[in-house]
Formats: structure tokens, C-alpha cells, sequence
């Protein structure tokens, strides 16, 4: 097995040909930016570190959700302009997430790149985070990654990572639709991810907060599931027959039909 297959399938979903299935995807999964968002006191937590000319680095940026939730939920436009660079390997989702900043947070550098290929120039940031963002991590480039992480950041400087614990949805919904449908690179786990930021040398802090999401419109659901394997050739019809994520769907799914998904995300603050 490769171990950039589900890599790959990320990033070519995230592209123009994915946006249908992106939209319907957050139908549902803008709320995890929306529990983000309210999980703390995010203008004193940035405050802090806010000062003039101040900067920070957006992880695999995705399409702009976590700042766009910030602004809309928190107090944080009081605070100064900041300098916000973003990093991602499609250049697509950089341009989605420059296109929706809003102030403090003011775009300066386009970074298309994985975060294991950032140049040592870039940085040291106030803030470096990274929101539902590192599923697709290769696991033997986790350790690159995590101890670029770790460098990017300044030595008083925020460092914040949100990832879905392996008993979340969609740890649990991959790991079903790789034994059921298709073999594939396992997701990275906010467990995997905490235990790498430690190796880096990094003082981590876990806060974990569940929730769920659901729809009865099964059109959206299908889209939804399908973003969250990156599989968009495989039906709702036919994940619900698969072995092992039929039986997964099955306990996710109420008696009137509609699908409801228990979610467990870690935030790990260094």
C-alpha cells in the first residue's frame, strides 16, 4: 500500500472538480469550526500575543473555516491586524481561505507546500495553528512535520492543534470505509499527533470537546461521507451494503432515517 494514497486523494479533492461534495461536506462539518470557536476565550488566548506586526501560520488552511468562525462567534476582529500566512498543498485552498479572511486576520504569504517543506525562513510565528487539518499526514512524515511545527512557533508564542481523537467520527468512519471499501493509509489521530508534538519537545495541553452533526437529507449525508473518505465513486447506497462500514453507518442512523455523527476532537495547546 502507498503511503500517499490518501494523501493524494486529499489533495485532489481539494480542487475545483471537489466542490460540490465540499459544499455539502460542510453542511455539517462547519460545525467543528463553530465548537473551535466557542471552546475558549480565543480573543484573550490571541490578545496575549498580539502586538504590533505580529504574525501566525494557518496549517493546511482548508478553505478558511476556523478564521471565518472566529469572527463570526468570538471577539477577536477588536484585536490588531495580523499578519497571517497560509500554508497548504493546494493551491486551490489557498486561494479559498485568502478569499475569506476577514480582519485581525490579513493574508501575507501564500505557502503552497506540506508543512514538512517549509522553509527554515519562514517565522518564528505568535500563533501557529492547525484545525482539522492533519488527517492526510503521511504517518512516517508525522515527525517532520510535528518538529517543523514545533520550530515555526516563537518561544512565548501560541501553538494550537484540533484533531478528532480515534474514537471520533471520522477516525471511525475511515478506518470502517478502509476495511469494508477500499485499503488505504490510515488517518492521523489527535493521539498520533499529540505523542509526535511531545517528541518535537513540546509542552502540550489536551482539551477535548464532543458534539455531534446530522442531516436527514441523504444527498447531503452522501456528500458529507464521501468528503470524509475523499472517495467520491462510491454511493450512500453502496457504503450502507459494504461489510464493516455498512454495519458502522447502520449505528449512526436513527429510526426516522436521518444519520446522526458523535464527534471527539482534541485540542492540544502548546
Amino acid at each position: 500500500m502507498d503511503s500517499g494514497d490518501t494523501a493524494q486523494r486529499s489533495l485532489e479533492h481539494w480542487s475545483e472538480s471537489g466542490l460540490r461534495e465540499m459544499e455539502e461536506f460542510y453542511v455539517l462539518a462547519t460545525e467543528d469550526y463553530r465548537q473551535l470557536a466557542l471552546a475558549a476565550d480565543w480573543a484573550a488566548l490571541l490578545g496575549e500575543r498580539a502586538h504590533q506586526g505580529w504574525s501566525l501560520l494557518d496549517v493546511a488552511c482548508g478553505s478558511g473555516k476556523f478564521p471565518t468562525a472566529l469572527v463570526r462567534f468570538t471577539a477577536v476582529a477588536s484585536l490588531p491586524d495580523v499578519a497571517y500566512d497560509l500554508l497548504d498543498p493546494s493551491a486551490f485552498s489557498v486561494a479559498t481561505a485568502r478569499a475569506a479572511l476577514a480582519p485581525p486576520f490579513m493574508p501575507r504569504n501564500d505557502l503552497v507546500m506540506p508543512l514538512q517543506e517549509l522553509p527554515s525562513s519562514c517565522g518564528p510565528y505568535d500563533v501557529v495553528w492547525a484545525t482539522h487539518a492533519l488527517y492526510a499526514l503521511p504517518p512516517d512524515e508525522l515527525d517532520v512535520a510535528m518538529a517543523r511545527f514545533a520550530s515555526a512557533l516563537a518561544p512565548e508564542g501560541l501553538g494550537v492543534v484540533a484533531q478528532a481523537t480515534g474514537r471520533s467520527h471520522y477516525l471511525s468512519f475511515y478506518d470502517a470505509y478502509r476495511a469494508g471499501v477500499r485499503d488505504a493509509t490510515p488517518f492521523t489521530t489527535a493521539e498520533l499527533v499529540a505523542a509526535s508534538l511531545r517528541t518535537a519537545g513540546m509542552d502540550v495541553r489536551e482539551q477535548v470537546i464532543t458534539y455531534e452533526t446530522g442531516t436527514s437529507d441523504r444527498d447531503v449525508a452522501e456528500g458529507f461521507l464521501q468528503r470524509c473518505a475523499f472517495d467520491d465513486t462510491v454511493s450512500l447506497e453502496e457504503m450502507e451494503a459494504a461489510p464493516v462500514l455498512g454495519e458502522y453507518l447502520a449505528s449512526c442512523r436513527r429510526p426516522d432515517g436521518s444519520y446522526v455523527f458523535s464527534h471527539e476532537v482534541a485540542l492540544l495547546w502548546m
